[in-house]
């Protein structure tokens, strides 16, 4: 396969389709702007899993997603999109980086989601932006980023719902945008325990990437929690 780009946790590969792009998940593990690292075994494929299970699940709740179907263990096939240069973050509950940024506690239940702009560039370390930073630097049009937080916020509703039932809480997590072959804006790259933060609702342990960064525990074993969770 044609391989057209690499990062920490995925390749992306072209397919006999020039609209369609195959997503490939791999084992590594990063934080801290990858400066720790490391080989875990199965990450890629409970990945891969936990993604295809959420994005469809958005899709049958009618919002738009750059996902097709899932190929094989490791392996997504999806939908070729221009990406924006965005993360957008939604909050539940106050975890990582807000609390050190603002002084709170962990675990301060928000009246209501809070949703935050971060630039996606490695040499600045994604950077906390405004949306007229974003507009200054044209990473959006403003009509966009009001659509990427709409979308975002209507994410959070399908997703806290979902993973109550299930027996977990949604404390935060993180999407990127692209812009579909037809023109339409969509949720792209996955939707995991790598870009959420997932808790255990009874007990309130940390089941999602949080225990690879402060090393709270085995990272498959959280993993893995929250793929019989959500298969149940």
């Amino acid at each position: 396969m044609n391989k057209l780009y690499e990062g920490k946790a995925k390749i992306v590969y072209a397919s006999e389709d020039e609209q369609k792009l195959i997503v490939f998940f791999k084992d590594s593990a990063t934080a801290f702007d990858a400066t720790k690292k490391a080989q875990v075994e199965g990450k890629g494929a409970i990945n891969n899993t936990i993604s295809s299970i959420l994005f469809e699940l958005l899709e049958k709740h009618n919002i738009k997603t750059h996902f097709i179907k899932k190929l094989s263990d490791r392996e997504m096939l999806v939908w070729k999109a221009k990406r924006f240069e965005l993360e957008v973050v939604v909050r539940n509950i106050t975890a990582g980086s807000i609390c050190k940024r603002l002084g709170l506690a962990e675990g301060i239940e928000l009246k209501k989601p809070l949703v935050e702009f971060f630039y996606k560039n490695d040499e600045l370390h994604d950077p906390l932006i405004c949306k007229s930073h974003a507009l200054m630097l044209s990473l959006a049009t403003e009509e966009q980023i009001e659509e990427m937080e709409r979308i975002a916020l209507q994410v959070n509703e399908v997703l806290k719902d979902f993973f109550h039932s299930c027996g977990l809480i949604l404390v935060d997590f993180k999407l990127e945008f692209g812009i579909l072959p037809d023109g339409s804006i969509a949720v792209i790259d996955e939707i995991s325990p790598d870009t959420c933060r997932l808790w255990d609702a009874k007990t309130k342990e940390k089941l999602d990437k949080d225990r690879f960064r402060f090393d709270l525990g085995d990272l498959m074993e959280g993993y893995r929690k929250i793929l019989e969770k959500i298969q149940r």
